[in-house]
């Protein structure tokens, strides 16, 4: 499932609301938006999610413009006035709510075991403000993701609340490479600082794929019989040469899918 925002925009320049901006995502790989201002960020959120429409570009899903199809697989993560929790909501209740956010049981038992699940459970009875960003993302995206139907999230302006966007930033790559789609509102600062980790991370899953062909191709090569000429092509031992078989390929399993409240 891939999300583009194509040249969207809200007002007019000078001074426009949301200026225009572009991006893309795809699981495996975060769309990252860049804005400013203290409105820009909710405004940019609300349009990828599919709760605004532009005044200007279009907002494509899987390339075709359905902002009902966006709004059931998207939810609004962290979005201030929007789907953010209260500051004081202690870790423990924020996931009650959401469990009932999301149509299921949130008793005790099944609170303690999302916490468990997702290596919270010691920050349980901490106010959200208090725990790091990356820990708060965490349990955001997570809970976002328990919600029927969810399957993409657009997170907003996790920089706000301070911490390295490496950290905060790992989770969301992690959660992107489980097949989520997901999208990054966020300031210019952090949106380089992220920009920057995901050309490192491309690089060095291109120099990985690159250097595990060339293995294959040399144990295949090392492999291959050595004929003497033209006319003798058979092999000195009788058998045929085998493919190399590629690495095993296995699917991430998600842990806990939820979307503040409102």
């Amino acid at each position: 499932m891939t999300l583009e925002l194509d040249h969207v925009g809200i007002g007019e320049e000078p001074g426009a609301a949301l200026p225009v901006v572009s991006a893309v995502a795809a699981p495996g790989h975060p769309g990252v938006v860049a804005v400013e201002t203290e409105q820009a960020p909710v405004l940019a959120s609300l349009v990828a999610g599919g709760r605004m429409q532009p005044d200007t570009g279009r907002l494509l899903l899987d390339g075709h413009e359905d902002a009902a199809a966006v709004r059931r697989a998207f939810a609004l993560v962290d979005t201030p006035g929007v789907a953010e929790p209260f500051p004081v909501m202690t870790v423990k209740q924020i996931v009650r709510e959401e469990l009932a956010f999301a149509a299921q049981r949130p008793s005790r038992d099944h609170v303690d075991t999302v916490l468990e699940e997702l290596g919270l459970r010691h920050y349980a009875d901490t106010p959200v403000q208090r725990v790091p960003t990356a820990v708060r993302v965490r349990l955001l995206v997570e809970l976002a993701l328990l919600r029927d139907g969810v399957t993409g999230l657009v997170v907003t302006a996790p920089e706000r609340h301070g911490g390295a966007v490496e950290e905060w930033f790992a989770v969301l790559r992690d959660v992107a490479r489980r097949g989520v789609t997901v999208v990054l509102v966020t300031s210019k600062a952090a949106a380089a600082t992220v920009e920057a980790l995901l050309d490192t991370v491309d690089t060095t899953e291109t120099i990985r794929a690159t250097e595990t062909v060339q293995t294959h191709d040399g144990a295949a090569a090392q492999d291959a019989p050595q004929t003497e000429g033209p006319d003798d092509a058979a092999l000195s031992d009788g058998t045929e040469p085998g493919l190399p078989s590629g690495p095993s390929v296995t699917a991430e399993s998600a842990t806990v899918p939820t979307e503040a409240t409102p």
